[in-house]
């Protein structure tokens, strides 16, 4: 049964426009419609921040080690409400529902981490070079945050916004992906459960022209202080400009084309085994997704068969089924993007695995359900791609892999870089040299010895640079600087004005002094 979704400003329903509506349907099954969405406009996200900004400061005021409970709140919450969630995530975005159950384990995970980390928002005393004061160094909340999710980690990745903004006292506005709205609602359900006071936290469903208007105008009236946003580098490119023009830096968390290094001097077995899941699993629709394997001349032919005969071998279809590598795109649009992607293979390519879209005409063996119910693709491998082919420059959201060979690792690590982006990386080898020396020399913001370019967790540093982002980081203790600023303050309890750097004590050494 179809859910019907508003926004909200200060904890209430807005009113919907029934003819500004979004339907969210099973892309497993096009005929399922899981929720119709109620679309708002820009000035409700301008209200939904002077809500936020109205509630912050008494939401600050809390001690943060019971803001910290609120956050343990969360996380029994989900896990409680594990299989109802997970079951909700496969039927809205057709996640296997194997890795849906690990996305809320990672919302679970991060609330984990964070419930102590109320008792942990430390400052410093610093020494005075002054008698008779003390210097002091405070974390305060940012203010009023606007977060921006796409909808391929319905719950994980909000979840890395959410928990540390709440927990470090700031007022968030969660504007989520539409075609991943239902389970935006489930989670938001629950943040309110875990006893978020109204205000504090608010849900605005709006398409990306009025969310942008908003955001514009949410900053030049004062009442949004920090933007986090997860989606593509080009509207991440928009949103940092924006921000700009306000002396704001957001936390841009970008796309990527990830590459994976493989060595002469590799597992194979392990490279390949690690190339299915990174570059297929979830469809290819993740930011970690592998997106090019550059592999060493001598071992190239080897992998790039094993892996065309491991995509041949591989199960797709019914995303509810734990043993399919992976079932649909996640909505219509995304579909008609990643046929665009298939046109830029070119007769110079050797493609493995299929290509386009699954059905009567086109079939798969071994599919487990009905390709026509959904928006099924063949996972395909291009090999010969060249550094001036799209396939090779542009992020390319779907089950579509290239590989090209290298003759050593300065020109891997070079073909590594070229793309631009900097968000996540592999190299398999046995050679520790060449481990290090990667690391050194790529540019991605995450590095991964003999494992995937998909994998990371809850408590490590997880961000880009380049067109992966600008630097700033989520997750972990990391993170912690996004939602929060220092405030310094000094205390001169000696009765008279010091004047720092004039009244100082001089001690004077003797410079002439010899033994």
């Amino acid at each position: 049964m179809a859910q019907f979704l508003t926004s909200t400003v200060n904890g209430v329903p807005v009113p919907a426009d029934p003819a500004n509506r979004y339907v969210s349907v099973n892309p497993a099954r096009l005929d399922d419609v899981v929720a119709e969405v109620a679309l708002a406009g820009a000035d409700t996200f301008v209200a939904a921040c002077r809500a936020g900004r109205a509630a912050q400061r008494g939401w600050a005021a809390v001690p943060a080690p019971v803001r910290g409970q609120v956050i343990a709140n969360l996380g029994q919450l989900v896990r409680a409400n594990i299989d109802t969630l997970t079951a909700l995530i496969t039927r809205e975005i057709g996640k296997p529902i194997a890795e849906a159950r690990g996305e809320v384990q990672e919302v679970i995970d991060t609330c984990d981490f964070f419930l102590g980390e109320g008792r942990r928002l430390y400052g410093q005393t610093v020494p005075s070079e002054m008698p008779d004061k003390q210097l002091f160094t405070f974390r305060v909340p940012v203010g009023v945050l606007a977060v921006i999710t796409a909808g391929n980690f319905p719950v994980a990745v909000p979840s890395w916004y959410l928990v540390p903004a709440l927990l470090c006292g700031n007022a968030v506005v969660w504007k989520p992906a539409e075609y991943a709205a239902a389970s935006a609602a489930a989670l938001a359900a629950l943040v309110r459960a875990a006893g978020v006071p109204a205000g504090v936290f608010d849900v605005v469903y709006a398409d990306g022209e009025d969310t942008f208007a908003g955001l514009g105008q949410a900053l030049g009236d004062g009442v949004l202080d920090k933007v986090g946003f997860t989606g593509s580098s080009d509207v991440g490119a928009r949103i940092g400009e924006l921000c700009g023009r306000f002396l704001q830096t957001p936390c841009l968390e970008l796309g990527g084309k990830n590459p994976m290094v493989v060595t002469r001097h590799a597992d194979l077995d392990n490279a390949v085994t690690g190339a299915l899941f990174s570059g297929y699993g979830t469809a290819g629709q993740r930011c970690t997704s592998l997106g090019t394997a550059i592999v060493h001349e001598s071992v190239y032919p080897a992998f790039v068969d094993r892996l065309g005969a491991a995509l041949e071998a591989a199960i797709l279809g019914d995303p509810t089924r734990t043993d399919v590598l992976y079932g649909p795109l996640l909505a219509p649009r995304f579909a008609d993007r990643f046929e665009e992607y298939l046109g830029w293979v070119g007769g110079h390519h050797r493609v493995l695995g299929g290509v386009g879209r699954i059905g009567p005409g086109n079939p798969r063996a071994g599919f487990v359900g009905d390709p026509e119910a959904g928006l099924f693709y063949h996972p395909t491998l291009v090999a010969g791609v060249r550094p001036d082919d799209r396939l090779f420059r542009t992020e390319t959201f779907g089950p579509i892999v290239g590989a090209l060979p290298y003759r050593d690792l300065a020109e891997a690590i070079e073909l590594a870089n070229a793309p631009g982006y900097g968000l996540s990386s592999s190299i398999y080898t046995t050679d520790p040299a060449e481990a290090f020396a990667f690391r050194a020399g790529v540019s991605a913001g995450m590095v991964s010895v003999n494992n995937s370019t998909s994998g990371a967790e809850a408590h490590l540093p997880f961000g880009g640079n380049g067109r992966s982002g600008n630097g700033s980081r989520q997750c972990g203790i990391w993170v912690v600087d996004q939602f929060t600023r220092w405030q310094a303050m000094n205390w001169d309890y000696s009765g008279r004005l010091q004047r720092a750097q004039l009244d100082t004590l001089a001690v004077t050494p003797d410079p002439d002094f010899r033994l």
